[in-house]
């Protein structure tokens, strides 16, 4: 018999037909008159209930049949009499694809996230997780819908890279050198002549220097695919390994950008609010009381636009007035911490923020600067519960300023000499941002650690898996 999807079955009003469904067990409850084991493929968060006679079946099978075990059940969709469903399955024949020993380690009961990191290969079938990354496959399908519909083009750029687009450093290293039997020149540095692409390489930290060739080419374009940075940070915000998306557009001012950031993200929560109905209500009830609250929240309301120099000013008041902050406020030129974002997010505007016009010392050398000479032109969006989940700005697009630039930061002119020929070829304004996609699945599904929506995380001293 064809097998029906768990979603699918739950949907079916032809009661009495004959039916197949395959998964695993949440929990099997027994007695001597009735087996009620509910059953879960994945497909949805709601579990079909297989209503089983006892005595029609082997009493060894059934008592072998405990949570995290995989059943192939035959039998017939009838109307559920009982509470929380409206269909459930006589089964009338069960095969036992593989059975669960008692040290399964997901057992039905309260287990804390930090304990199922370590078992992060069987975290996926509890309820949290299956939520969490059929949210995380609705992103994904609203960050390349968005994009498409709005004329963007799916842009590929390398995972493997010779320069560092933030100018940080943290990167990881890329290599077939023996690493053994290095060969240095005479000043003690590694000579990478013989390395497999005959000069030091990473795994990128960005796209968006690629992407921008993409834009001044085609217009509009975007990427979407992992990054890696090497900082040794052990915090809930921090992955060695995630994924971006990265769109950049030719002939984009300071305040399209805007605009655009606000409706992308605002369309990727409505996707979320509308094609993960389910998944989100378990959340809200699970994980966050106001999780649908929050969600709805910023659909609907407008972004505060706010100068980096404006929000300082409010720290400093809330300083003055007795707000204590973990990180101090030491006034302008400061980068801001999550704890500051998030206060301006959550306690002074009680909506989302775009900060603009930062200092230039705290951001990119790619950034514009405005005519002050002082400020750049960033547009980063400020989120509840996360802070920075954008990080944007409109690009430098005249080659005399972006070369004096990369020389009063000390970076090497010649390792950037293709970026910078699409400010001396035929340069023209432009702009995109960066949005942390696991940072967005955090936001929308109410999880409090980055390494509970990416299916195995990467981290200082953990690549297990």
């Amino acid at each position: 018999m064809k097998r029906t999807k768990v979603v699918d079955a739950l949907q079916c009003t032809d009661f009495g037909k004959e039916i197949n469904v395959r998964g695993w067990v949440r929990s099997h409850r027994s007695s001597k008159a009735v087996d009620f084991i509910a059953l879960n493929d994945g497909s949805t968060i709601k579990n079909i209930q297989i209503v089983v006679d006892p005595t029609a079946f082997d009493a060894e099978v059934l008592k072998s049949i405990t949570t995290g075990s995989c059943l192939n059940v035959d039998g017939v969709l009838v109307e559920s009499q009982g509470k929380g469903q409206t269909v459930e399955v006589t089964g009338k024949h069960i095969e036992v694809y593989g059975l669960c020993p008692s040290d399964y380690p997901m057992q039905k009961k309260g287990q804390s996230f930090e304990y199922m990191r370590k078992y992060a290969h069987m975290r996926l079938r509890t309820n949290t997780f299956g939520a969490v990354f059929r949210i995380r496959h609705n992103m994904a399908i609203a960050i390349h819908k968005y994009f498409h519909d709005h004329g963007f083009f799916y842009f590929h750029t390398p995972l493997i890279t010779a320069s560092d687009a933030e100018g940080a450093g943290d990167m990881f290293q890329v290599t077939t050198l023996n690493l053994n039997e290095l060969t240095r020149d005479e000043n003690g540095n590694i000579d990478y002549k013989d390395d497999f692409f005959g000069r030091k390489t990473s795994l990128t930290v960005s796209g968006q220097l690629e992407g921008e060739l993409g834009a001044t080419a085609l217009g509009a374009i975007y990427t979407f695919g992992p990054t890696f940075r090497a900082e040794n940070s052990n915090t809930p915000r921090h992955l060695a390994e995630f994924w971006m998306i990265e769109p950049e557009v030719a002939f984009i001012d300071k305040d399209e950008l805007m605009d655009l950031e606000e409706d992308f993200i605002k369309y990727c929560v409505n996707w979320a609010l509308t094609h993960c109905k389910d998944d989100l209500e378990f959340l809200n009830q699970m994980i966050d009381k106001s999780l649908i609250q929050t969600l709805e929240s910023v659909v609907k309301e407008r972004f505060v636009r706010l100068p980096y120099t404006e929000g300082i000013n409010i720290l400093e008041q809330a300083v003055a007035n007795g707000r204590q902050f973990e990180f101090p406020v030491t006034g302008w030129g400061m980068d801001l911490s999550s704890e500051h974002e998030r206060y301006l997010v959550e306690e002074h505007f009680k909506r989302p923020v775009i900060m603009t016009d930062y200092p230039a010392e705290i951001k990119a050398f790619y950034m514009k600067k405005n005519d002050d000479g002082k400020t750049m032109q960033g547009t980063d969006v400020l989120f509840p519960r996360i802070g920075e989940i954008i990080g944007g700005s409109v690009r430098e697009e005249d080659y005399g300023k972006l070369v004096a630039e990369i020389k009063s930061r000390g970076m090497e002119e010649s390792a950037y000499s293709w970026y910078l020929d699409t400010r001396k070829y035929g340069s023209c304004p432009h702009g995109g941002f960066g949005l942390g996609f696991e940072r967005l699945i955090l936001f929308v599904t109410g999880m409090q650690n980055i390494r509970d929506v990416i299916p195995f995380p990467r981290t200082p001293k953990n690549a297990e898996f």
